[in-house]
């Protein structure tokens, strides 16, 4: 019963991490350089999860964390210090709207990890109170 609460609990970490996630992406939306000095945007990062806790036991880990290959976007400022010949400063690919959702479906993830994790808590209660 206990590698129920243990899986319970690697859910709750995992969908901790994709949250953390979503949220950097949000904050990072509209850093356009990452060393100061070019025109390097930050990159959407993705939370890999895959089965198992890492340690051989039952339950989901992030596997790792990817930056989103996808293209970049372009916004037309030609008077920006990053601008490129033609005008262009290239912004993160990232979607407030994905990030919002994202956020959302981890979110109720975590939520229904605690509601398993206290069912299996009343379940071990019951079943102690029966052997007593």
């Amino acid at each position: 019963m206990f590698d129920s609460l243990n899986i319970s609990t690697s859910g709750l970490t995992a969908q901790r991490a994709r949250i953390d996630t979503a949220a950097a992406n949000l904050a990072n939306a509209n850093t356009i350089t990452t060393d100061g000095v070019t025109n390097s945007p930050f990159r959407r990062r993705i939370a890999l999860l895959t089965a198992g806790d890492g340690r051989g036991g039952p339950g989901v880990h992030v596997k790792e964390i990817i930056e989103d290959q996808g293209p970049f976007s372009k916004k037309y400022m030609p008077s920006h210090p990053l601008a490129d010949d033609a005008g262009y400063v290239l912004h993160p690919n990232i979607e407030s709207i994905n990030e919002q959702i994202d956020a959302m479906e981890a979110s109720r993830a975590y939520e229904a990890n605690i509601v398993a994790a206290e069912g299996t808590k009343r379940m071990i209660a019951n079943t102690l109170t029966l052997l007593s």
